[in-house]
């Protein structure tokens, strides 16, 4: 093999160079060969200088180059000063180990240079045999696998992003191309800053949605901290989230996100009952002091769900919440109204109707835990379902040996009909008034009526057989109405508060029923809060979602998410879009929500059920017992001593409501009553005339000012 001219040539360099190295500084101290030895040498120091400072791959050979020249000074400063040639020919040993020492180094210098001259002459080619495939290279010293290093030629290709280097590569199961990077900062000590998903993500050769970069969380045996960081490069697994996602995927990526249905969330479950055709998406918040807040409409667009209140439900309960997906509205059905459901248990808690999952809700015919009577609030449009929920509350209650008392402003089919099965029924403001005053007295008559044990009068203790009355329900249907009539409604508007306030403890609950829980319809302050506080408030369809909601958040001592009851119940078919282009009508699937109510539960939480059904149709007397409740002797003989019993339709007694009339100037003689009988009309214009009464409240106020178009 011909040695290259460059070699050659080097080789003579340091051949010649030696004796002159020796020779010159003895024999020719002066000589500015010296000098330029010495320059060379000190050339070859700032070699070594910056060979040492640059941060480029090579520096220990760029060294190795500099070397002859600072050694050759070396030598020359030696030669110098030593006397003659130096002791033993100091002189010429050392120009000759200088040359001997070049001759070697000088080819591992050669090989730093870039480029090599061809040979002078090459031998003629040869066929050879093919040589043996050389062997992968040895694994590095910290045992490395193939996925390591093939990562990592990957990652130094890039130039080492954000000064890390992979310490490991985990390919994850049955993914071809999915795996899991293990980072650490070059610098021990140093954390990890400037690297992003799409610095990975080009490194690797992949979509930086692709990329999830995590924190490392200390374990026995490796570290963690901000100086580690974990990769997960995941190409197949998002390819086959993008295309057929799992419904935990679909909650994280659609519904959980900040711009999401429930931001915050994530999904505990999901169950189908093909029985009743439901899907249930139980889920809660990652952080258990969050409240969820739902927004339903992006929910049903995210998981693929019809946008329709009738079919698709949340329940909250704390920091978890349930979403009911039906394939047909569940409270579209009916619940029949049975003996056995309305049966009231020891607790004095009866059956009324049934939610959106099935479960029975229940409500009360008195207070166990309170020991006292109970009141109702019963709220809702015409036709929205409150007579219905009057006659399974009246079954109950008669159940549980309750005496019923039900008036209403205006006679109607159905509560004509409940009054067969109850003690007493009337149907104007008259009926009303007196009803109310007879329940009242009722109050002061049972606070002193003796029971037999021990012949003193108690409290009313639900259940109590000792007791010797029956509870007492009064019913007043359109309460806001009589409450606002000009002859009686003062009246009924007064009894009513005091009704509310003292006839829990003697065993007397007042029911009233209407379309507006407001002052200004009839309900006080005071009526209310005791309403509230002392019964299971019943909301029905109030004529539209707003004021449903607005009536429900009246009766509730805090302002909970109340569920909305629609008009009517109708799936949306086919596209509304669609539809418009065409010119076609919209379907008219709609399903009546009559029966359909928000009851409030003693926890304050407002849930959506369908009263049970009272068919009017048919004969009631399976929900109510053989015989009807009535008042003791007793309770009758005292009621009619202050006359409070009998007819409550006959017309108004002189100074029953009223103080009586004087006879005019004229000395015709006046009628000593006001109003007629029946449905509490006014008299004629010569009988309606009275004395002025004394004016103690606005309400008499603006009765004395209607009074004078009389004049």
């Amino acid at each position: 093999m011909t040695t290259p001219r460059s070699v050659v040539l080097e080789r003579l360099a340091y051949t010649l160079a030696a004796p002159v190295l020796a020779v010159a500084p003895n024999v020719y101290p002066d000589s500015p060969v010296n000098t330029v030895v010495q320059l060379a040498g000190a050339a070859g120091i700032g070699g070594w200088f910056l060979a040492a400072k640059s941060e480029e791959t090579g520096a220990g050979r760029k060294i190795l180059r500099w070397s002859p020249l600072v050694l050759a000074a070396a030598v020359d400063v030696a030669a110098k000063n030593t006397p003659g040639w130096g002791p033993y020919w100091l002189d010429t040993l050392l120009a000759a180990g200088w040359a001997a020492a070049g001759y070697l180094v000088m080819p591992f210098s050669r090989h730093a240079r870039r480029r090599h001259r061809p040979a002078l002459a090459a031998a003629a080619p040869q066929l050879q045999p093919e040589p043996a495939p050389e062997p992968d290279p040895a694994p590095p010293h910290d045992g490395a696998n193939q996925l390591t290093r093939q990562a990592r030629m990957l990652w130094e290709r890039a130039g080492m992003p954000a000064r890390t280097h992979i310490v490991s590569a985990t390919r994850h199961p049955a993914m071809r191309n999915d795996l899991t990077v293990l980072l650490r900062a070059s610098e021990t000590g140093r954390p990890i800053t400037g690297l992003s998903d799409a610095i990975v993500a080009a490194a690797f050769g992949v979509h930086a949605s692709d990329v999830t970069l995590m924190d490392v969380a200390i374990q026995p045996g490796r570290q963690g901290g901000p100086g580690w960081m974990e990769a997960r490069i995941t190409p197949d697994a998002n390819r086959r989230r993008r295309e057929a996602p799992t419904h935990q995927e679909k909650w994280v990526d659609r519904v959980a996100g900040p711009k999401g249905g429930a931001p915050g969330s994530e999904l505990v479950h999901r169950t189908r009952d093909d029985e009743r055709g439901v899907t249930f998406y139980r889920a809660k918040m990652a952080d258990s002091t969050e409240t969820p807040r739902i927004d339903l409409a992006k929910v049903c667009r995210a998981l693929n769900l019809p946008e329709d209140d009738s079919c698709v439900f949340v329940l909250i309960d704390g920091n978890e919440f349930l979403i009911s997906a039906f394939d047909t509205p569940p409270l579209s059905q009916i619940f029949p109204a049975t003996r056995e459901l309305l049966t009231p248990d020891a607790k004095g808690m009866f059956v009324c109707g049934f939610t959106i999952t099935g479960q029975p809700v229940k409500n009360m015919v008195w207070q166990h835990d309170k020991n006292a009577a109970c009141h109702g609030l019963i709220l809702g449009v015409s036709r929205s379902g409150k007579t219905q929920f009057f006659a399974i509350s009246m079954a109950a209650e008669s159940l549980a040996g309750a005496v019923v008392w039900l008036s209403t402003v205006r006679k109607d089919e159905k509560t004509t009909t409940l009054g067969q099965y109850i003690d007493r029924q009337g149907s104007n403001a008259l009926w009303m008034a007196r009803q109310l005053r007879a329940a009242k007295a009722l109050c002061e008559i049972r606070a002193e009526m003796p029971w037999p044990h021990d012949g003193k009068p108690h409290d009313y203790k639900p259940g109590d057989p000792r007791c010797p009355y029956r509870p007492l329900s009064v019913y007043a249907d359109e309460f806001m109405t009589a409450a606002q009539d000009g002859l009686f409604g003062e009246d009924i508007q007064k009894n009513g508060d005091d009704l509310t306030v003292t006839g829990l403890k003697y065993g007397i609950g007042f029911k009233p029923a209407g379309q507006s829980p407001f002052a200004h319809n009839g309900f006080s302050t005071e009526m209310k809060d005791n309403l509230r506080q002392n019964s299971r408030p019943v909301i029905f369809n109030m004529g539209s979602p707003g004021a449903t909601r607005k009536a429900a958040e009246g009766t509730m001592e805090n302002a909970y998410d109340v569920p909305t009851i629609p008009a009517r119940y109708s799936r949306q078919e086919g596209s509304a879009i669609e539809r418009a282009m065409k010119g076609e009508a919209d379907p008219e699937n709609g399903v009546s929500t009559g029966g359909v109510a928000v009851i409030v539960l003693d926890n304050g939480r407002a849930v959506l059920m369908r009263s049970l059904y009272a068919d009017f149709d048919t004969d009631l007397s399976g929900l109510f017992p053989e015989e009807v409740n009535r008042l003791t002797d007793y309770e009758i003989s005292e009621l009619e001593k202050r006359g409070l019993w009998g007819d409550w339709n006959r017309e108004p007694d002189p100074g029953e409501f009223w103080p009586e009339l004087d006879e005019d100037d004229d000395g015709d003689s006046r009628s000593r009553r006001r109003g007629g009988g029946g449905g509490g009309k006014r008299g004629t214009k010569s009988s309606s005339r009275r004395a002025e009464p004394q004016v103690t409240s606005p309400r008499q106020a603006l009765e004395a000012i209607k009074s004078l178009n009389n004049a």
